[in-house]
């Protein structure tokens, strides 16, 4: 039934554009860690967004939208229109935050259907050779590295102010905060595009109010009395509305608003902000409670009109952003891949829509190598939620979650647990194809981090963030031996490898205890303020698939020791690994390029 009126409608809407519609330009804003109640049209008794409010009382929205509850697995189901644990990004870190290149971008459809395309801000889907946003449909990329300023692919040292960026494959430095940044980065795009009158989509993905929790002083300093870190996420969420408002009046001034479509939403739920107000509900980022994984989204498109607020109570999800704006603009999803979610058209335009169908959706947290029934899951139909297979919560009546229900309708709870059931089957075979950088079609050297290393030691054996590498912990080392990186050589040759400890960028020595940096406005330590500890590394080594396939000594004064090796075709387990005398210890950054 909802195939049928799917095709339909999409092949109807196709039409009218071919006649002459002129297709809208949009701009998507989505944020990180700012959850539902986060907002003050939402109730937040202390939070003030009166931009964001001005949206919301002039947008359709989704109040009943659920997402994954952790940042990449949400950007990977909006951008793909396919449940998370279909596209191989079911975690933020450990090389399962990387998007498999089978996969198609909202990106992708709407460049080949004549927009052009920009990311401003954070990626967090892959961070080298092919997975970065310039090998999945955006034609402007303006981003940070890895899921925050500061951690592990991120340029070093970088801490939210004045920092350097990633611009169009280059690296780019720029003055102020970075949400005002990349806010301005975007702008710039649309006043080009307009000019050019060219369709845009410019995809706005903030860091914040992501931790570590920094924020301009003026923003901080009018949440001063609050406790802990709520003075810079809330001042952090107030510069996002700022910005909000700026980009608005921008559409508004060069006469771009009417045909614009203006989206607003966030990747999971909040990580401070649920002490102050959650909306009633339980949970926070993380979680499979309600408080994890609904979040605000609003629609605003005036000559499409909407632009009077309206309430949409229906159960939708992150899988239907990509078809809802299929109908909406007017391109057809010709990826061979199935879509698992479906066009809200109907809901947007017609208020009753009576005869929508009852839906059952899944969102779960894996957080893990390899994904795992049942767990932190939520199965939701309109009414109710199963968690983990066995808690079962009908929440309209309980929107905390408190009273279990499910010795009182077990019969319910078989039912969808036999939803469940039939949407882990449909995916689990695709779970061991793995994601991995390509080697041998690589346009420049491949750069690897520790971010993206395979392991089993769990979050924190992987140093994922630029405060593990100044501390120097011991990462990446279990007890199966090194953690590796997924690697595809698409052509046997021999290779050239650099092992460092510090990105190759910074020329410091392996040995070298890097420079103390200054702090920035907020609670959190920026991760250049952490003392770095000196590893003295003597030795290094390279496994492919577990075994040595070559091993050097290091001179510990230099910023790379270089190794050599010849690397057959296929995909492999690759390793690089220093000797220190506290053990064998995981190069944090690993260079490849064929050897010249």
């Amino acid at each position: 039934m909802i195939k049928t009126i799917l095709y339909f409608t999409l092949s109807a809407f196709g039409y009218i554009t071919a006649m002459g519609a002129t297709p809208p330009n949009i701009v998507f804003v989505i944020t990180d860690d700012q959850g539902y109640g986060d907002l003050s049209c939402h109730g937040n008794p202390v939070l003030k967004t009166p931009h964001l409010d001005k949206l919301h009382a002039e947008s359709l929205r989704l109040t009943d939208y659920h997402v994954s509850p952790t940042c990449t697995p949400t950007r990977a189901a909006l951008l793909t229109g396919r449940f998370t644990n279909r596209t191989g990004a079911w975690h933020t870190i450990m090389g399962r935050s990387l998007l498999r290149t089978n996969e198609t971008t909202i990106a992708n459809y709407l460049t080949d259907a004549g927009y052009v395309t920009g990311i401003f801000g954070k990626w967090h889907l892959g961070d080298s050779y092919p997975y970065q946003p310039e090998y999945r449909g955006f034609q402007k990329t303006y981003t940070h590295g890895g899921g925050g300023i500061g951690q592990t692919p991120d340029v070093w040292d970088n801490s939210y102010f004045n920092d350097t960026y990633h611009e169009d494959g280059k690296l780019v430095k720029a003055e102020g905060f970075c949400t005002d940044v990349f806010f301005n980065a975007a702008i710039e795009f649309i006043e080009e595009q307009h000019t050019a009158k060219k369709p845009f989509f410019a995809y706005i993905a903030t860091n914040a109010p992501h931790g570590p929790f920094h924020a301009p002083q003026k923003y901080i300093d009018v949440y001063k009395d609050l406790e802990g870190d709520l003075p810079p996420f809330f001042g952090m969420i107030a510069n996002i509305d700022d910005n909000v408002g700026k980009i608005r009046a921008k559409l508004t001034e060069i006469g771009a608003a009417d045909n614009t479509l203006f989206i607003f939403t966030t990747d999971n739920g909040s990580v401070r902000g649920m002490k102050v107000h959650n909306a009633n509900m339980s949970g926070g980022k993380g979680s499979n409670l309600e408080g994890g994984h609904r979040v605000p989204f609003f629609f605003h498109w005036p000559s499409k009109g909407w632009n009077t607020g309206r309430d949409i109570a229906q159960l939708s999800a992150h899988i239907d952003v990509l078809p809802t704006l299929a109908e909406a603009c007017g391109f057809e999803l010709k990826n061979t891949l199935p879509i698992d979610g479906v066009s809200l058209i109907p809901l947007l335009e017609n208020a009753d829509a009576k005869d929508w169908p009852e839906r059952t959706i899944v969102t779960d947290s894996q957080r893990i190598v390899d994904p795992k029934k049942w767990k932190d899951s939520s199965t939701m139909t309109q009414d109710w939620r199963l968690l983990n297979g066995k808690k079962l919560y009908q929440i309209s009546t309980d929107p905390g979650q408190k009273n279990d229900l499910a010795a009182k309708y077990p019969e319910r709870v078989e039912t969808m647990r036999k939803s469940y059931e039939a949407w882990w089957d449909s995916m689990k075979e695709s779970f061991a194809e793995g994601a991995p950088y390509h080697l041998g079609d690589n346009p420049k050297p491949l750069a690897l981090t520790a971010h993206d290393l395979v392991g089993t030691g769990g979050t924190a054996s992987v140093a994922w963030n630029q405060g593990y590498i100044r501390k120097g912990t011991l990462t990446g080392i279990n007890k199966d031996g090194a953690a590796y990186w997924q690697l595809k050589v698409t052509k046997a040759a021999e290779y050239t490898f650099k092992l460092s400890r510090y990105p190759l960028a910074t020329g410091l020595a392996l040995n070298a205890s890097a420079p103390v940096g200054e702090q920035v406005p907020g609670t959190s330590p920026a991760f250049r303020t952490i003392p770095a500890r000196a590893i003295d590394i003597s030795a290094g080594k390279i496994l492919l698939n577990g075994k040595e396939i070559t091993t050097g000594i290091a001179d510990p004064t230099k910023p790379f020791m270089t190794l050599t090796a010849q690397l057959p075709e296929g995909t492999h387990q690759l390793s690089a690994v220093f000797n220190t005398p506290d053990g064998p210890h995981t190069a944090y950054y690993l260079s490849i390029e064929a050897t010249k």
